[in-house]
């Protein structure tokens, strides 16, 4: 299963020189925990979670802040995005397994990844994602992968699909060893399943 299959698209970014109560309040009206930054170009250029919105609650370091932009009070200045955000965020692609995502998730004990071609944000998956694809019911699997099949054969109930702990067993007949691949790659793309066999015989 790859994460283009799973993932939450179009995504929910903010803009590096927002305000942290405008990510607040875009987290908030999304019910999400973390949202990616995005510079003016579009590009992402970190990650900011609930937590780092905390941040911006702390009064900056005075003398830090003013080698940095002088202000006459900075205490009385919004924090930014930028200065609250996780730079250099762990990414993935569109094409990458699901289970890559989990060990980095793991091992970076974060939440949620952005998915990312170019640079540009092309969607987020977050461990609540895997764990939707991962306890799908065999029913809910059985039921999608009978309508892909039944799909390609012009609606013919051409296959007997069952599915146990996630692994699908397809019954029937096929014309060819290029029909019993397909057969076979559509139930692979169906998330959640976690193997395929095929219990099927060419016809003659």
């Amino acid at each position: 299963m790859h994460v283009k299959e799973i993932m939450t698209s179009p995504v929910h970014v903010i803009w590096q020189n927002d305000p942290v109560e405008n990510a607040a309040e875009l987290m908030t009206a999304k019910s999400v925990t973390a949202l990616p930054v995005v510079d003016a170009d579009g590009l992402l250029v970190g990650m900011v979670a609930d937590s780092d919105l905390l941040k911006g609650r702390v009064p900056p370091d005075v003398t830090a802040h003013q080698r940095r932009r002088p202000d006459p009070d900075p205490h009385n200045r919004p924090a930014m995005v930028e200065e609250v955000m996780s730079r250099y965020p762990v990414t993935t692609t569109p094409d990458t397994d699901v289970a890559k995502v989990a060990e980095q998730m793991l091992e970076h004990n974060i939440r949620s990844l952005p998915v990312v071609q170019n640079r540009n944000v092309v969607g987020i998956i977050s461990r609540r994602d895997l764990i939707r694809a991962l306890v799908r019911s065999d029913d809910v699997l059985a039921r999608e992968v009978r309508h892909r099949l039944d799909e390609y054969a012009a609606g013919e109930h051409r296959w007997t699909v069952t599915v146990e702990t996630g692994i699908v067993t397809v019954a029937g007949d096929y014309l060819s060893e290029t029909e019993r691949t397909v057969v076979e790659i559509l139930a692979r793309t169906v998330p959640g399943v976690a193997a395929v066999r095929l219990d099927a015989v060419p016809s003659v």
